[in-house]
């Protein structure tokens, strides 16, 4: 195939997928099959429940209600969420309980670095809870425990996944100083679904997170996700994949977005596997080093893999 079959063939997928999207689905909505994920009760997943609790530790994986959760701990992989779990933030998407949180633990991150020795990981992911409450937005939490990993584990990578630290530089700093591998901020959906899905937060502060992150460390690659099915268009999403790469991020995973519970928001529509691959086609064509497109895609799923491609 030339590169003009090639370009063709993308187009004919976009237009495709941008068809689905535009379509009305009024019907009851009914979990389809390419969602669905069987329960993974082994030795590994057995094994990485019981360190998590002996370190006496929270994962997004257990907080989010993450659906690729068994396939990640049967692999003895899991996302750590830093500084407890209550968050000061009320986004709609999501099942990790608001409110105020207690002051910081400061063994934390040694317990991280323990539990992390223990599951034998060469590739850490470190997410948190929203930290308003702190003077520095909990970036120094961060960076001590991407520290304590990296005297725990000789060679270990440590992605992170942070807040926005309500665009503060200074915090960004401090992080970015302790050199992970990867800097992620997810922008999570379109900017106008922002104030319904993610009140608190600001659709162009988070996009000038990932340009700052940039300019303080260009050599560390900046990574950011959407979710969809929250009533976003085709158009829209793809805007927001522009404004990415405007703003230098290099690496992009697109998911569909799972109702946690009844007290989260609601699914408006089931995105099919092929319009995530014509998203993903986009993303490679405007310039993304790295897409990750699929219904079961999260932020850290294969994030190893994926960063070592990266």
């Amino acid at each position: 195939m030339d590169a003009n079959e090639a370009r063709e063939g993308r187009a004919k997928l976009l237009a495709g997928a941008a068809a689905k999207f535009a379509e009305a689905d009024d019907a009851p909505l009914r979990l389809p099959e390419w969602v669905k994920r069987s329960v993974l009760n082994t030795q590994e997943n057995r094994e990485t429940r019981l360190i998590l609790k002996e370190e006496n530790l929270n994962t997004i994986c257990e907080s989010g209600r993450c659906p690729n959760k068994g396939e990640c701990w049967a692999k003895g992989t899991a996302t750590f969420m830093l500084m407890g779990a209550l968050c000061t933030r009320t986004c709609r998407f999501c099942s990790v309980n608001k409110g105020m949180p207690s002051p910081l633990e400061e063994d934390e991150p040694d317990r991280i670095a323990r539990a992390a020795q223990k599951m034998g990981l060469r590739h850490v992911v470190l997410t948190s809870v929203n930290r308003d409450d702190l003077p520095d937005q909990g970036a120094n939490h961060f960076a001590r425990t991407i520290k304590a990993l990296k005297e725990a584990i000789k060679g270990v990578a440590v992605e992170v996944l942070t807040p926005d630290f309500q665009g503060r530089r200074d915090a960004l700093e401090i992080v970015l100083a302790a050199e992970p591998v990867v800097y992620n901020h997810n922008m999570e959906t379109v900017p106008r679904l922002y104030k319904r899905v993610r009140p608190g937060s600001k659709y162009d502060r988070s996009l000038q997170v990932l340009a700052m992150a940039k300019e303080i460390a260009p050599d560390i690659p900046t990574k950011s996700g959407l979710m969809l099915g929250l009533g976003e268009s085709f158009d829209e999403v793809k805007e927001v994949m522009r404004d990415l790469r405007a703003h230098g991020c290099d690496f992009l995973t697109l998911g569909q977005y799972l109702r946690p519970s009844r007290d989260q928001l609601p699914v408006k529509r089931y995105i099919e596997p092929q319009e995530f691959d014509a998203l993903g086609a986009y993303g490679w064509e405007i310039g993304f080093k790295m897409v990750h497109s699929g219904p079961l895609v999260r932020s850290s799923y294969h994030a190893e893999e994926l960063a070592n491609k990266l």
